[in-house]
């Protein structure tokens, strides 16, 4: 692309969740005009786009439709079809490329492809059968954690293998479905960190710092920013940042998660070629947010400005909250119930509620997110926490 996409040029999407939701507001804020493809009617993405393409993602006709109808094509998740991807690359630009996804897409790829460029990751083996699993704990010794090599977040397709006896090595080797795996050693970090950065179509590089993730039930449960790590180790973690946008050519947002052990290093867990759960912060925290900035890097505009105007925290509100009487079973209430939102915020007027716009709660489901600004992370985490904890109890 030789010349900035300017508005109101029509931008694409594949996929339709929160993530895809929250970049087409940006759009709109920025005056393009937003066309979403994905399976699903009435998505996230959907009730903002201008149009909502609905067809599988192997449907190759409807993707070329697709395409052909908009200027610039991006994707909200990391699990759109190779095929589908370089179709739309036939009509419009794409980015990030395909060389982004193809690599995300495979954990065995991901992890190969940061020991080729330097980058320090966990000890891994690759598994596919039940003796090479059983040859790799061998090697890498337990506890060890298995997963799947593709489609696996938030936990799934994972299994920590916690010692080498058959019995139960056969059973994780059953739960993971034989699929092909990676095994990977156990890291006994002392927190998780992430890095939201974007990479313009002339090499520019910005970012987001290093945010602090705590995870609960696998699910990233609170982000917190700035992260309260030593100066050499954010240094560290943005040029590892860097190395992975241009490595790979990355025109976009791109988010690496990292294991910080409690010696100071840091392993690169994984990586997202797009927006971040741990960025969603950025809307309100930084002067530009990372689904603007987004917008910025894959439309040839200059990147934004990404200093912090406060340090900030995010929850994720999940559909549990929808289902009241949580901890007693016998009680509990299973048609879901909107949440008190108008006491949450009285309480705490500061606070900015995220909803995404799904139609069904359930638990374990990423339903929208509460943020807030304070004179520090840690005070900003403690209101999050407060306010959710009020949704949970109903005080």
């Amino acid at each position: 692309m030789k010349k900035p996409l300017l508005p109101p040029a029509t931008i694409g999407i594949l996929g339709s969740g929160q993530l895809g939701r929250m970049l087409a507001l940006a759009a709109r804020q920025m005056g393009y005009r937003v066309h979403v493809f994905s399976p699903d009617r009435h998505s996230p993405t959907g009730q903002i786009a201008d149009q909502e393409f609905t067809a599988p993602y192997e449907d190759l006709d409807a993707v070329r439709r697709f395409a052909q109808s908009v200027d610039m094509v991006t994707y909200e998740f990391e699990n759109v079809p190779g095929e589908t991807a370089v179709t739309c690359q036939e009509f419009a630009p794409l980015h990030p490329g395909p060389q982004a996804l193809h690599v995300a897409q495979n954990r065995l790829r991901e992890k190969e492809f940061m020991v080729k460029h330097g980058l320090s990751v966990a000890p891994f083996v690759a598994v596919g059968s039940l003796a090479s699993l059983t040859v790799g704990l061998e090697e890498i010794g337990a506890p060890a954690i298995l997963k799947t090599a593709t489609s696996g977040y938030d936990g799934k397709g994972q299994e920590k293998i916690v010692n080498r006896q058959s019995s139960i090595v056969n059973r994780h080797w059953d739960a993971i479905g034989h699929q092909p795996a990676i095994l990977e050693a156990f890291v006994d970090f002392e927190r998780e960190v992430s890095v939201v950065a974007a990479r313009g179509v002339d090499g520019s590089f910005a970012h987001f710092g290093v945010i602090a993730n705590d995870h609960a039930n696998h699910i990233l449960d609170v982000s917190t920013a700035p992260a309260d790590v030593p100066p050499k180790v954010a240094q560290d973690a943005v040029e590892m940042a860097r190395v992975v946008l241009e490595a790979l050519d990355v025109v976009g947002v791109l988010c690496v998660e990292f294991f910080l052990t409690g010696d100071g290093r840091l392993l690169i867990n994984e990586i997202a070629p797009r927006p971040h759960n741990s960025g969603h912060l950025t809307i309100e925290a930084c002067a530009t947010s990372q689904f603007e900035q987004q917008l910025r890097a894959i439309c040839g505009l200059p990147l934004g400005d990404t200093r912090y105007l406060s340090p900030a925290a995010m929850a994720n509100l999940l559909g549990d909250l929808w289902f009241p009487h949580k901890d007693n079973p016998q009680s509990a209430i299973r048609t879901p119930q909107s949440p008190n939102w108008t006491a949450v915020l009285a309480h705490h007027p500061a606070v900015k509620l995220h909803l995404y716009g799904k139609t069904e709660a359930r638990p374990g489901r990423k339903m929208g997110h509460l943020t807030a600004l304070a004179d520090s992370g840690e005070e900003a985490a403690n209101i999050v926490r407060d306010a959710r904890r009020r949704l949970e109890t109903g005080d």
